[in-house]
């Protein structure tokens, strides 16, 4: 959902006069894809982050294949701001990646524009939980292929199959540590929500 910014001197702190839009977007992935990662990369403003130190008892509870030597998890939010004109802004809000905080994902699609599905190929199968909740709340999405350091790339066609994504759902590779290579995901989404809203309106 496209909101208008309100007026008042809160608004001036951190956005210039002339933005009049803030839209929300969802980061979005299964745990340890690099969410956090992403939005901290993104970011124009210093990211709010909500990233605690794994416990042995998450341990028994949360799956941490494939997440290496990760010792911190989100138990909330990431939050980040990145402004794409004098007239737009966009919020990114970084969803904890476990199926514990179901929750919360249901929670944060509320006004959503849409999401970027962050995904490890080697790991594309815990996807279709965050997939299925995105199409069960009608929030438009891409989805980007993270590339991890040693990771074996798959062709993108073979994983637009094995992710059963329609065929205009913008699928494209990123390094969540690059910004140019974020950017580009992140303009494949808005490209694509400007393509849907220009159909509506026809």
């Amino acid at each position: 959902m496209a909101l208008p910014v309100s007026d008042g001197a809160a608004a001036d702190v951190y956005l210039a006069d002339s933005v009049k839009i803030a839209a929300k977007i969802l980061i979005v992935g299964h745990f340890a894809v690099g969410k956090t990662t992403f939005v901290g990369t993104m970011s124009e403003i210093r990211p709010l982050s909500t990233e605690e130190t794994m416990t042995q008892a998450g341990a028994h509870v949360d799956d941490l294949t494939g997440a290496g030597r990760k010792t911190t998890t989100t138990v909330a939010l990431d939050f980040g701001r990145l402004t794409l004109s004098d007239r737009l802004v966009l919020y990114l809000f970084g969803t904890p990646g476990q199926q514990r905080f179901a929750q919360v994902w249901k929670d944060m699609t509320v006004g959503a524009l849409g999401a970027l599905v962050l995904i490890d190929p080697q790991r594309f199968d815990q996807s279709f939980d965050v997939i299925g909740l995105l199409e069960e709340y009608d929030v438009p999405y891409a989805v980007a292929v993270n590339r991890f350091d040693g990771s074996v790339e798959h062709p993108l066609e073979k994983l637009r199959a094995a992710l059963d994504l329609l065929p205009d759902t913008p699928l494209v590779t990123c390094d969540a540590r690059d910004r140019a290579s974020s950017t580009e995901a992140l303009m494949a989404l808005v490209r694509y929500l400007q393509l849907r809203a220009s159909k509506e309106l026809a």
